[in-house]
């Protein structure tokens, strides 16, 4: 953004300290405007013709323009993506404790890559990976939807949850 001397233009439409319209200036008036109400001439919209100059406390907007900024980013939301892996033969005890930890990462707000890694013969039968992961989906289905239905990367069938929004 251009501050008094670095505008470059020969005419500027002014906007004064209090929004109300100057009118357009020469370049030269506008400067003694702004310092005689001891602010600086700010180019606000350089593409217009003739640009628009605001006099204003430079120092004050970019602070309150840092703040501005400052406080989006602390309502953002960061949404991690944790995997947990299965395989296509597993046993009761060790999807359960999986599942478990599925559901854990769902309800904290993550959400949850499952995927099931074929290895060597296995991925002649990938029927089985597949109802692994759609029971899982199915038993997670309180807190989570289906982003992604289960579909084959590679040597690996991948199916991604997310958290529901129903609070």
């Amino acid at each position: 953004m251009n501050v008094n001397e670095g505008i470059r233009a020969r005419e500027v439409r002014v906007i004064g300290p209090d929004g109300e319209q100057i009118g357009i200036k020469p370049i030269r008036e506008a400067l003694e405007l702004a310092q005689q109400h001891n602010l600086d001439l700010v180019n606000v919209a350089p593409n217009a013709k003739p640009p628009v100059c605001r006099i204003m406390d430079f120092g004050k907007y970019k602070f309150e323009q840092s703040k501005k900024e400052k406080e989006a980013r602390k309502n953002q939301k960061v949404i991690n993506v944790k995997e947990v892996r299965f395989s296509p033969t597993i046993d009761e005890h060790d999807y359960q404790t999986k599942l478990r930890s599925a559901i854990k990462f769902l309800e904290k707000g993550d959400k949850v890559k499952a995927s099931v890694r074929f290895r060597g013969r296995q991925i002649a039968h990938a029927d089985l990976g597949k109802r692994v992961l759609e029971r899982l989906a199915q038993e997670a289905e309180q807190v989570a939807i289906m982003e992604k239905p289960p579909r084959m990367e590679g040597r690996s069938m991948v199916v991604i949850l997310a958290p529901r929004n129903d609070k």
